[in-house]
């Protein structure tokens, strides 16, 4: 049989994309990033695809893509943003799973269920649902079909295995916690699955009711344990040791959470790539598996009977997702979580609603209303859509009834929009935490909001009412907050979005960012899940105001939606006070950005902050230009620039110059780099600058063919006057052009690739 060993790397982020816009608003707790995901992707999962192995003289002898020895999945809503934000990212663990599958046979990704919601809470459609758009994004994303699937926080009961058996999932991982009781296949003689009768190194059989089965992985439950909190990363050599003092005869399986290495724990994507590498080496007769392939060697000699219904993460079933059981995260001792309950019945209750909503409209706008191809079929089948495996006219064709007007195909489209974001609705983060007003709880009901939205303007009625009930009776541990139903009015209500606040909000945004149309020209915002063209009008109306005509366009709902839109020429003193006029359908309102929560406003902050520091920018490189000219000869004792605070405002443009090679005579060149050194000591401009010079030096490396010298040239430049330009995205892309050409082995060496 021998010894094997799989590290499960569980990569999940919440749904965070705002449901109008598509897009991840600013979250100020992630700051300096924009927000979460855009951190944890720095600090783990990117590092994870680029993990160093360094000597002793701190030279790096490879770059190791992780993905590629160990099994993962990712959660869906988490890939989609990576594969727009984090492409590169995205692409490794793609690469790692057909690298892994054309070595064992058998692909390293797993799939994970689509908005990772506790399958045991879930009714039998929404498992269903989770399971089949999983797997259509699987699909669509790895090119196969998925062997295993992840349980979000390892959720578990009979129906949800049944689920994943019947959609061809072979197996799940679990804690050694769920497991009840195990027998020998073929027999029942049951006993508890304890120490001499559980061998954590084998895998099981769970048979169903239905007559089918699916093999269970129990990961060692100690030594993930030790990783994620036992500060076991701390060293390379030292995890390997515990891992191989744990293999025995079979897979010695892991599973942890992917921000383990390198968020929780700085460069710990070293230390797994250290142990993996061993594994590859088969040092100590230790060899790299995943559970794909192992199962496929070694069936299931014994099976289980689970704890129904359990989890990972806590200790009580899945009470933590909805009731006060006492587990929870969040760092406030004597905090309450009563108002979990109250949650998840306010979420249930419209989740109900929208169901019987759909079902009541449903048979008049799908084809085949008894069929497959029905309304099921085609919320099933809807998952291809959000996947990219089916384009919209296609699902239409196949899935709309025949002779459908247009109006018809618009609530049709609404409706399938509508189970999709009351699904969102339950990713588990929600409920995880200490506090009903944290950021997840609040986008698991801005999610709600948005399949209320979507119900109401497909003709249901309107249960807020209810829901606000329900909600009331969430207690808040903030006294300012009371309960439930003020944090959805105070803090949910107002993300609401329509056609004409969307194009209010447009027309913000690009005044913001410096690209409001000309007169008669036209401009468009582009959000991931929405899209606003504006087309100035020619001269000013009656009252000196700017005149524009907008279409918005949402994502998935077919249709445009035309709004006018009209504000004063001068924005005065606060632009978010700026009354826009939009009218629609002959609805006259007033936006005024400062109506906006506080993720949009930042946005439209963040959108005027880059404008403006491009144009001052563009400003000081001119100067900049002018000034490294005017620079003179150092005299002697000369440590500075004479009325060097004036030359402040130019020191960003001024290095930018001396980086890229301007040339000057040695005692002006003297003098400028003493100036450098000195005014860039804890300069607040020194991190954009750095940004400046790093994308300008990857763009460099990535022309065809790149000039090495002059690269290698620019860092030396750099580091003369003070500046440490992060070279890490340089030394992966350099490692990927082994062997090296020929002029590479210089930059290779003043980046620290050992030659």
């Amino acid at each position: 049989m021998g010894k094997y060993l799989c590290i499960h790397g569980h990569f999940y982020q919440p749904p965070r994309e705002d449901p109008w816009l598509g897009k991840i608003l600013p979250e100020g707790s992630a700051a300096p990033f924009r927000h979460w995901n855009e951190r944890i992707t720095r600090e783990s999962y990117t590092p994870m695809a680029f993990a160093r192995r360094m000597d002793g003289a701190g030279k790096i002898t490879e770059i190791v893509n992780c993905y590629e020895l160990m099994s993962f999945n990712a959660g869906p809503t988490l890939m989609s943003w990576l594969a727009r934000s984090a492409p590169g990212t995205h692409d490794a663990m793609v690469a790692a799973d057909k690298a892994s599958l054309k070595r064992l046979g058998h692909g390293n990704a797993m799939a994970q269920v689509y908005h990772h919601v506790i399958m045991p809470l879930a009714t039998a459609r929404d498992k269903e649902l989770e399971v089949a758009w999983a797997v259509a994004d699987f699909t669509a994303r790895f090119g196969r079909a998925p062997e295993g699937m992840w349980l979000a926080e390892a959720a578990v009961d009979t129906p949800s295995l049944e689920v994943l058996a019947a959609s061809g999932i072979a197996f799940t991982i679990l804690s050694p916690t769920q497991a009840k009781a195990v027998a020998p296949v073929g027999s029942n003689d049951w006993r508890p699955a304890a120490p001499g009768n559980f061998n954590l190194l084998e895998p099981y059989r769970a048979e169903l009711p239905s007559g089918r089965s699916i093999a269970i992985f129990f990961y060692n439950g100690p030594l993930s344990q030790a990783v994620a909190f036992e500060r076991l990363l701390a060293d390379g050599e030292q995890f390997w040791r515990r891992l191989s003092g744990a293999a025995g005869d079979g897979l010695l399986a892991l599973a942890t959470d992917g921000e383990t290495y390198g968020h929780h724990f700085k460069f710990g994507e070293m230390a797994l790539a250290y142990a993996l590498s061993q594994a590859r080496e088969g040092r100590d007769g230790l060899h790299i598996s995943n559970f794909g392939a192992y199962l496929a060697g070694n069936p299931p000699r014994h099976k289980v009977a689970l704890h129904e219904p359990s989890a990972w993460s806590c200790a009580h079933g899945v009470e933590r997702w909805r009731s006060d059981c006492g587990c929870t995260d969040g760092g406030h001792p004597g905090w309450q979580q009563r108002w979990r309950a109250p949650l998840r019945e306010a979420l249930n209750m419209l989740k109900d609603a929208v169901d019987a909503h759909f079902d009541a409209l449903a048979p008049g706008l799908f084809a085949d209303p008894d069929g497959p191809d029905g309304p099921d079929g085609a919320l099933t089948q809807y998952g291809r859509v959000l996947a990219g495996l089916e384009g919209a006219e296609s699902f239409q064709k196949t899935h709309f009834a025949k002779g459908l007007s247009q109006s018809g195909r618009r609530t049709a489209w609404k409706l399938l929009a509508m189970q999709q974001w009351a699904l969102a609705s339950f990713a588990s983060c929600a409920w995880f935490f200490d506090e009903i007003s944290r950021l997840e709880p609040v986008n698991g009901l801005t999610f709600a909001l948005r399949a209320l939205e979507l119900a109401r303007q497909t003709g249901a009625a309107d249960v807020s009412p209810r829901l606000e009930q329900i909600l009331a009776l969430a207690p808040s541990n903030l006294p300012e907050l009371g309960n439930g139903k003020t944090v959805w009015r105070s803090m949910v209500v107002p993300r609401l979005e329509t056609p004409a606040t969307l194009a209010g909000q447009a027309a913000l945004s690009l005044w913001a960012a410096g690209r409001f149309p000309a007169e008669g020209g036209s401009a468009e915002v582009a959000w991931p899940g929405a899209t606003v063209g504006v087309s100035r009008n020619t001269g000013k109306n009656a009252d000196g105001h700017i005149e524009a005509e907008a279409r918005v366009a949402i994502v998935h709902e077919s249709g445009r939606e035309s709004v006018s839109v009209s504000f004063p020429a001068e924005a005065g003193g606060d632009p978010l006070a700026l009354p826009i006029r939009t009218v629609m359908d002959g609805a006259e309102t007033i936006f005024r950005g400062r109506d906006l929560p506080w993720n949009k406003r930042q946005a439209i902050a963040d959108a005027f902050a880059a404008a403006a520091e491009q144009t001052q920018w563009n400003m000081a490189e001119g100067l900049a230009a002018t000034g490294i000219r005017l620079v003179p000869e150092r005299q002697e004792a000369q440590d500075t620039l004479t009325l060097a605070p004036l030359w402040a405002g130019l020191w960003p443009a001024l290095a930018w110059a001396r980086v890229q090679g301007a040339r000057l005579d040695p005692k002006k060149a003297e003098l400028l780099e003493i100036y450098l050194r000195r005014a860039g000591l804890d300069n607040p401009a020194k991190d954009a600058l750095h940004a400046r010079i790093q994308a300008d030096l990857a763009a460099r490396l990535a022309a065809g063919p790149p000039d090495f010298a002059q690269v290698a040239d620019m860092i030396e430049r750099a580091r003369a006057i003070g500046l440490s330009p992060d070279v890490w995205a340089l030394q992966n892309a350099l490692w990927a052009m082994r062997p090296w050409p020929a002029g590479a082995a210089g930059l290779a060496a003043l980046l620290g690739l050992a030659v």
